[in-house]
């Protein structure tokens, strides 16, 4: 017996294009702020909130390409496509997050031993400023990091940079209030601490993705109990899922029918709506087999 498939060979569309652009231009603007008033000012936890940012501009840069990218049909050499762009610069992305938190830290712990003059009325004002850029780019960012990992990585940067903000306000304010400027890198290290396990998790994602591992969300053995728990379904095999992007999962499996004499193509439509509706599969391939083919692992 055949193979069969069911589903949509359309591009995917990405709806969440123009509010990257809008924040890549809002965050670099205000990264050339931030770098020099995190100079004039001596403050580390100004540069390490500037480092973030310049990190959300390369960040929003990859998310554009990748979104540019994906958008370009399968071709002869690329029959799924560029959907795993997405899931490449996020792990781009995760990765320039995880490099940065680390020299934040190493930088911090220098400072809190021998702790350096800071203007503190320079850090507020720019830390009050980058807050205002960070809130808008998140409102911007946050209706497509539900939808996409990629857009999901450059809003975990912004967020990320939103509460650097918060925390050099609050250090600026400290250092203003009782002159201690040992507050400057002890915050920096808040923010690098916060933004680690941040980054593995998004590495983690997209890596699972580039390895081809089961989609998240998605219980291969829930599939298999749901196959051969169908009427005409005598055995299930070489049982497969992954995911080419955020969202769109493929699997394929072989199906031993347990009534040859039944209507084959009527089964495997069955089937394929029953994969389709209970566990949201994208690309679906089903090869029907009279008995269990001998396939090399």
């Amino acid at each position: 017996m055949g193979a069969g498939h069911d589903h949509d060979h359309g591009v995917t569309t990405i709806h969440h294009e123009k509010p990257l652009w809008w924040a890549l231009g809002l965050t670099a603007t205000f990264l050339v702020v931030e770098v020099v008033a995190g100079l004039l000012t001596n403050s580390l936890a100004l540069l390490s909130d500037a480092a973030h940012m310049g990190t959300d501009v390369i960040a929003l840069a990859i998310a554009l390409f990748a979104v540019r990218m994906s958008r370009r049909p399968p071709d002869a050499k690329r029959t799924y496509g560029y959907a795993r762009l997405e899931a490449m610069a996020a792990m781009v992305n995760g990765t320039l997050l995880f490099v940065v938190a680390g020299y934040i830290l190493w930088e911090a712990v220098g400072r809190i031993q021998r702790p350096p003059e800071v203007s503190s009325l320079g850090m507020l004002v720019v830390a009050a400023l980058g807050l205002v850029i960070n809130l808008m780019s998140m409102r911007l960012l946050k209706a497509g990091s539900g939808e996409s990992l990629n857009v999901k990585g450059a809003y975990l940067e912004v967020w990320a940079d939103m509460l650097g903000s918060i925390g050099v306000i609050a250090a600026a304010v400290f250092i203003k209030a009782t002159g201690y400027n040992i507050a400057d890198p002890i915050v920096a290290a808040a923010i690098g601490l916060w933004v680690l396990p941040r980054a593995w998790t998004l590495m983690k994602e997209a890596g699972n993705i580039l390895i081809q591992g089961v989609p998240q969300g998605l219980d291969i053995e829930a599939v298999r109990r749901a196959l051969l728990a169908s009427p005409g379904v005598g055995a299930v095999h070489e049982l497969h899922a992954w995911a080419l992007g955020s969202k769109e999962r493929v699997l394929t499996v072989h199906v031993v029918a347990s009534d040859p004499s039944a209507s084959i193509d009527a089964l495997r439509g069955a089937l394929s709506r029953m994969l389709q509706e209970d566990f949201a599969i994208d690309r679906l391939t089903l090869q029907m087999e009279e008995q269990a083919c001998s396939v090399p692992h």
